[in-house]
């Protein structure tokens, strides 16, 4: 099982695409019922934000990277040429299809017991019950605040196989004129990074 989870879909049949969806259900529960337990007093919007800064395809891929797991993972031929295994949506895909082997091999309590650990640093970074908004939600609070037309989000290019596809979007502003494009590894993460360095246009135009 633990092999399986570790060979990409461009490897060939069978491959790791049902534990990874197992495994990103797991990963959600184990760090939704730390931070439950963690911020007895934050609320549900505090904590929704804070589990999505900890489960983000950035921050599993570090996870991953730390275990050394990119090199472990069985990747096809172009995959492999392209440098898949330092790809954050590849490492992101194998953690979470490890995790789902985990608890199938071993049963949830073992899971969340080798889970848990992974994510101590980065709970402990976290302000208690204070996380920050998404870019895309500040940007377009900072605009309503200044009774300001919403933010544009414009798709410009799509690149890269079906299953890797990499998303280029423009974020728009109309006042004060700013723009600024910016990739991710799907529409929503690709509209956050343009967000986020326009509300970073602003704060030096300030």
């Amino acid at each position: 099982m633990l092999r399986q989870a570790l060979r990409h879909r461009s490897a060939g049949v069978p491959n790791n695409e049902r534990l990874e969806f197992l495994g990103d259900a797991l990963v959600n529960l184990i760090v939704a019922e730390a931070l439950h337990a963690r911020w007895p007093k934050a609320d549900e919007g505090a904590l929704t934000r804070a589990r999505a800064s900890l489960v983000r395809e950035s921050a599993l891929a570090s996870i991953a990277r730390a275990h050394g797991l990119g090199e472990q993972i069985e990747l096809g031929m172009g995959e492999m040429k392209t440098g898949g295994h330092r790809r954050d949506s590849i490492l992101a895909d194998a953690l979470e299809a490890l995790v789902g082997a985990i608890h199938l091999d071993a049963g949830f309590e073992t899971c969340r017991k080798v889970v848990l650990p992974w994510f101590d640093a980065m709970l402990a970074e976290l302000p208690a019950g204070k996380v920050d908004k998404d870019p895309k939600t500040r940007l377009q609070e900072w605009l309503q605040a200044r009774q300001r037309e919403r933010p544009n989000y414009s798709l410009i290019e799509t690149l890269g196989q079906e299953h890797e596809r990499v998303f280029r979007v423009r974020c728009t502003v109309a006042e004060p004129a700013l723009s600024a494009e910016a990739e991710g590894s799907s529409l929503r993460a690709a509209e956050q990074a343009a967000a986020e360095l326009v509300l970073g246009q602003l704060e030096t135009n300030k």
